[in-house]
């Protein structure tokens, strides 16, 4: 216990006095020179013990047939626990850093670079890597901003094996624990935390249940389940989205629930779908299609559909998009659509959508549509 206060005290000391010393590397040297000198080994103190010297053998592991099923098992279980583990953590930890900093995150470089790490590693027999939000803290705490800080790491981690092997047997595994108990405790976000829970309460109760899982149960059974929570909670978003009728007022169209049907010109109605279709909000669709219908102040004669928020309408979709044609259809009402985008329009061509409304029931914008309809409106007064 006194260890560990000690090590916490020089580390958080060091910070105060100056961030261009890294406290962790003093109260390591510090307590590798006491533990030495002070033979705290034979006084009850757990340390490190011999560590292997010498640089990694470069090659491929020495595999029998015998060892296949071992490692086959190991897939289903260790091996994809790590693979989720690294995923995860990797990419939040450079999203998190590059956003602190304002600077490009590419996740796919970044999974690149992990992939050419654990192929070294393997070949090594060493770790696997991951993008440790420990030892990335670790680093940002000393001040390491750039590559350099990695190839000086190397340069002393090779330096170490060589030569200074011998001292790490006599480290104390509480000033181990103790460095990464404070580098554990400076990621937690409490700020970030707060602002989760002003903006996006679900949110917020989804990461603090992660959190609670992690001590309870395990890294890998956590971002599992965040996972699972998150695409739970995006289902449910999508299952009934917030939709909407456009109306024009002094020039300008603005959005309406949609239990105000509003028209934004007599007999033009224009309904917006903020969601992609799929067989979870297509009923929502129809249902909603109809009720406006049936509650709007003038008898519509023109219905569309502003899609700039669709991004996908799938089978099922498609099949409720057509019953809407026909009902339209039967009671002389024309089916129009605005701002589709061109990945949703092939699929509406697919599902015989525009064979129902024809090709000039697409429209760029809500504008083009009321222009349409008051043209049409000029050239058939009964519809005026």
């Amino acid at each position: 216990m006194g260890i560990s206060l000690v090590t916490i005290a020089l580390v958080l000391g060091m910070k105060r006095i100056t961030k261009k010393v890294p406290g962790a590397l003093v109260a390591v040297i510090g307590m590798i020179i006491l533990s030495s000198a002070l033979d705290w080994q034979t006084k009850g103190v757990s340390v490190l013990g011999p560590v292997s010297g010498g640089l990694p053998q470069i090659g491929l592991p020495a595999l029998d047939w015998s060892t296949v099923p071992p490692l086959l098992a190991q897939l289903t279980g260790v091996a994809f626990s790590l693979f989720i583990v690294i995923i995860a953590q990797s990419a939040a930890t450079a999203r998190a850093y590059s956003a602190k900093y304002d600077e490009k995150f590419n996740e796919n470089t970044d999974l690149i670079g992990l992939t050419l790490g654990n192929l070294g590693a393997g070949l090594s027999g060493t770790f696997v890597v991951n993008g440790s939000p420990t030892k990335t803290q670790m680093v940002d705490g000393a001040g390491g901003r750039n590559q350099l800080a990695q190839l000086t790491t190397t340069v002393i981690v090779a330096f170490v094996l060589l030569f200074l092997t011998g001292p790490l047997a006599f480290l104390p595994n509480a000033v181990l624990s103790s460095v990464v108990f404070v580098i554990g405790v400076e990621l937690v976000d409490v700020a970030g935390m707060r602002s989760i829970f002003a903006q996006r309460k679900v949110e917020f109760y989804i990461a603090l249940f992660t959190a609670a899982v992690v001590v309870l149960w395990g890294v890998e059974q956590a971002i599992l389940l965040a996972i699972v929570l998150s695409l739970l909670e995006h289902v449910r978003r999508g299952y009934k989205p917030t939709n909407a009728v456009l109306v024009e007022d002094n020039g300008r169209v603005h959005s309406l629930p949609v239990t105000s049907p509003a028209q934004t010109r007599t007999g033009l109605m224009v309904y917006k779908f903020n969601h992609s279709m799929y067989y979870a909000n297509a009923d929502q669709f129809s249902e909603q299609v109809t009720e406006l219908l049936k509650t709007g102040p003038e008898p519509v004669r023109w219905f569309c559909l502003e899609a700039s928020a669709v991004a996908d309408v799938d089978f099922s979709a498609g099949a409720v998009l057509r019953s809407i044609c026909n009902q339209l259809d039967a009671k002389h009402i024309k089916f129009v659509f605005a701002d589709v985008s061109s990945d949703v329009r092939p699929q509406l061509d697919l599902y015989g959508i525009t064979r129902l409304v024809g090709e000039d029931a697409y429209y760029d914008e809500v504008g083009d549509v009321e222009a349409a309809y008051e043209k049409q409106g000029v050239l058939a007064p009964a519809l005026a």
